[in-house]
């Protein structure tokens, strides 16, 4: 009997891992997989003992008031793995959950392993000797990460990314999502991605509406969609584009959800530093980078950072394909004008053909590679 344990800190972890669990489970008659989960991983045969709603708390003060919580569901869990010995634990991101029940497995003698590395690449580099002491061996969704973990003597193999596999460009055309989303077949549209996050939306919400009154400034036939992430976040931005729509009759068209649909359907995209950037990417469309936090916050980033760009394109192609306008640089000048340049044509068909480039050397089946990881771990 192959018994393997998992543990999923949030809801994109859970989709990360769900595929996986499938596919272990299909592929290795006697497996057993229990932990910590989601209903993507249930759905696909994982036993939940614990619910992944339990470790989802998001913000600095959120985490501090939860901790003790957290730390007891950590040694709790740890100790019903211990006497359960499964072969293998797979810690699904949530690196500071994870890290520490890892290594007390691992002492337990369980053979431990981590999918999606933490950034060490973009600061926290000391993180990769806790990683060494934690964990027996990486599942990374960067390819540059490889280099990095090979040098610091940890086990390692690079799987591509998920969302590579999930975004696909030729299912998403133009004027396909245009139609689909009720937005004009003709004319110059922007996508406008503020960020999913309460701290994100009061930090950057004015600037993109100042932004979309500079770019109507100089360009009156531009139009705008803007995807939220929930209801919630729908709401935040709705009163946000208020005073918008009041003077202009309302430019930008707002979405619950079908944030992919509204990044193909746009000729650029103003888009917050996360994930999203990734996404942008991944549908080849030209993007003006940007964020703005707290000023300290700001200056701890900066003087942590490894890289010069904190946009995970850029970083992943390793030279400046994109614009990142960041912090106090961050006016709505700035990045209409910028936006406008990437409307050009040529701008374009340039960003394009790199991020083709870029979704190929990531798309190559996630999933797939991940269980033949964790199979051969299985196996040892």
């Amino acid at each position: 009997m192959s018994r393997l344990a998992w543990a999923a800190g949030e809801a994109s972890g859970d989709l990360i891992a769900a595929p996986v669990v499938a596919r272990l489970g299909a592929r290795v008659a006697d497996a057993q997989q229990a932990g910590i989960g989601g209903p993507a991983m249930a759905a696909a045969g994982l036993d939940c003992w614990v619910g992944i709603d339990q470790l989802s708390v998001r913000g600095y003060a959120e985490v501090l008031l939860e901790l003790p919580r957290l730390l007891r569901l950590r040694r709790d869990l740890g100790r019903r793995l211990l006497q359960w010995q499964p072969a293998v634990f797979v810690g699904v991101d949530a690196p500071d959950f994870n890290l520490g029940l890892a290594q007390r497995l691992r002492r337990g003698g369980v053979r431990t392993m981590h999918f999606v590395g933490p950034s060490v690449w973009a600061w926290r580099a000391k993180r990769l000797e806790r990683i060494r002491a934690c964990v027996d061996h990486m599942l990374l969704v960067f390819p540059f990460e490889k280099p990095l973990y090979d040098a610091a003597g940890i086990p390692a193999t690079y799987v591509g990314h998920p969302l590579a596999d999930a975004i696909d460009p030729a299912s998403l055309t133009t004027a396909g999502t245009r139609a689909q989303l009720g937005l004009p077949a003709e004319g110059p549209l922007l996508c406008l991605m503020p960020g999913s996050r309460g701290s994100e939306i009061h930090y950057m919400g004015d600037l993109f509406v100042d932004t979309v009154r500079w770019l109507l400034q100089a360009r009156p036939e531009l139009r705008f969609v803007m995807p939220a992430a929930n209801a919630e976040l729908e709401r935040a931005l709705r009163s946000r584009l208020g005073s918008l729509d009041h003077e202009l009759g309302g430019p930008v068209e707002l979405l619950l959800g079908r944030s992919h649909e509204a990044i193909a359907a746009a000729d650029a995209v103003l888009v917050a530093s996360g994930t999203a950037t990734l996404e942008v990417a991944l549908l080849r469309k030209p993007m003006v980078i940007t964020y703005r936090m707290s000023p300290l916050s700001y200056r701890w980033m900066r003087r942590m950072a490894l890289q010069p760009w904190i946009g995970l394109p850029n970083i992943l192609c390793q030279e400046t394909v994109v614009p990142e306008i960041l912090q106090d640089e961050a006016t709505p000048a700035a990045l209409g004008r910028s936006l406008l340049q990437l409307l050009e044509p040529s701008e374009s068909e340039r960003i394009a053909t790199r991020f083709a480039t870029l979704r190929a050397s990531m798309a190559i089946g996630c999933a797939q590679r991940a269980a033949q990881a964790i199979e051969a771990q299985l196996s040892r």
